[in-house]
């Protein structure tokens, strides 16, 4: 049998999304000061989307973004490609937070998926848009249990899903581990990640937008009749300024116990042949997602390597955020051990890269929305590991804060509301640590959520990625 170190040996510790050779050239910093009509802050998703769409409704309007690095460096860059159309993360949080404006979260959700795959088709950016649906299987009887319920209620909203007894899932997929699932065929695209935030990040230039990257912002304050973002090169000056940082600290002190950032962790096997993939299945293409607390998800990319990962969400004491934490050989060797325990078929295949990267968590698992000094400055963040798509959404909550417009969107309890914060450390670490251990403890044990669990779902408080 392959063991995990063997499979790993020769993995290099770097994301596969980011190394690809369409990746442009950096563009200059910012030096001195500029002015716009809106600043944002921030060059992954939510930043690249809330630019673009602030240029698509206005016409005009002059916009500038300012990235630390270089844009989709970090979680844009780094995650699995799972497009949802859920805003929710998730029909089943969606029904539990936000029961009775779900059906509008889900149609809203439907649209926005389909709108971006407007925008990649516009803007020929070329990502691997693929609609291919997605499978949540069950390795464990209690796990099938939940995904018929899931099914039911699903069903009874209009979606249309379909519940798979052993036989049918692995159809699909074939793994021993499997004893069901349940198929969305309409609620997920897959997408290069970096691809697609380099495409929008091309779109925003195409249209008038300026972006500088290697641009630190430092702080926030009053200038004026505006809004001034200072950084490590100057300062930008506007009438609007939309932060988008999500799991790095905020420039506004007030939210940073809102979030808490976690690193999830990757591999990424060698293409498949063509005889290894017969010998899985995964005719479909879906992206897959298990269902127990500590979950992987896994994919197939354009040329046929497998992406997995999950799991292991690790929280490091004081929020820490550092490069020495994007690699773990004890994260990398259970998820390379856990791989081959779901494919024993795939017996000597090697990964090639392995990574990792923080996103930010918050205590309802959704994106949260908001404004400061004075309706001025807005925000979006809390995403949760499902921003890949939520973040267009998002974009258009703040641009509609911002300009003071009551939508739609704007009338959602989801944005009129903000979820409770994470206490200070130490007991923020604590919490977070006893979760961890809880939600291990109930996928062994049947899913019986013990007392801590009980409480936090009676508090509606939780922790995720």
């Amino acid at each position: 049998m392959t063991s995990p170190a063997a499979a790993l040996a020769g993995a290099a510790p770097s994301v596969f999304w980011l190394e690809d050779q369409a990746r442009p050239e950096a563009l200059p910093p910012l030096a001195g000061r500029v002015g716009a009509d809106l600043v944002v802050v921030g060059g992954g998703y939510a930043g690249l989307w809330t630019a673009l769409r602030a240029v698509e409704r206005e016409p005009g309007r002059s916009v500038v973004v300012l990235e630390a690095g270089r844009c989709g460096q970090e979680a844009s860059g780094r995650n699995g490609g799972f497009a949802s159309a859920s805003l929710t993360h998730g029909f089943a949080n969606g029904l539990a937070r936000w029961p009775t404006e779900l059906a509008t979260l889900d149609r809203l959700g439907a649209d926005n998926l389909r709108a971006i795959g407007d925008t990649v088709a516009r803007h020929s950016i070329d990502c691997h848009w693929e609609e291919t649906g997605e499978l949540a299987v069950a390795s464990a009887p209690h796990q099938l249990a939940e995904l018929e319920e899931l099914a039911a209620a699903m069903r009874a909203a209009g979606h249309e899903v379909a519940l798979l007894d052993r036989t049918a899932v692995r159809a699909r997929l074939d793994s021993p581990a499997f004893v069901g699932g349940l198929a969305d065929p309409h609620g997920t695209a897959l997408v290069e990640p970096a691809r697609l935030a380099w495409g929008l990040r091309r779109a925003c230039l195409d249209l008038g937008v300026r972006i500088f990257e290697n641009t630190r912002a430092t702080a926030i304050g009053e200038g004026g009749a505006g809004i001034v973002v200072s950084t490590t090169g100057g300062s930008a000056h506007a009438g609007q300024v939309a932060l988008a940082t999500n799991a790095f600290p905020s420039l506004l002190r007030r939210l940073r116990l809102r979030t808490v950032p976690v690193y999830d962790h990757v591999l990424m096997t060698e293409p498949l042949s063509a005889a290894q993939l017969a010998l899985i299945g995964w005719a479909g293409r879906e992206g897959v997602g298990d269902s127990a607390n500590l979950f992987h998800y896994f994919r197939l990319t354009r040329d046929d390597r497998i992406l997995w990962g999950g799991y292991d969400a690790v929280y490091h004491y004081g929020s820490r955020i550092a490069p020495d934490l994007e690699q773990s050989d004890r994260t990398h060797g259970l998820l390379a051990e856990q791989f081959f325990a779901a494919f024993p078929q795939l017996e000597g295949l090697r990964f090639t890269h392995r990574w990792g990267g923080v996103i930010d968590t918050c205590t309802r698992f959704a994106a949260f929305f908001g404004t400061a000094r004075a309706g001025r400055v807005g925000y979006a963040l809390g995403y949760t590991g499902l921003g890949v798509a939520a973040t267009r959404f998002g974009a258009d909550v703040v641009l509609d804060l911002l300009d003071g417009e009551e939508t739609e969107r704007t009338a959602l309890e989801m944005v009129r509301r903000r979820p409770p914060p994470f206490p200070p450390e130490p007991a923020r670490y604590a919490g977070i640590q006893l979760t961890r251990w809880s939600l291990a403890r109930a996928d062994r044990h049947g899913g019986r959520r013990n007392v801590w669990l009980r409480a936090l779902d009676a508090a509606g408080l939780g922790f995720d990625s």
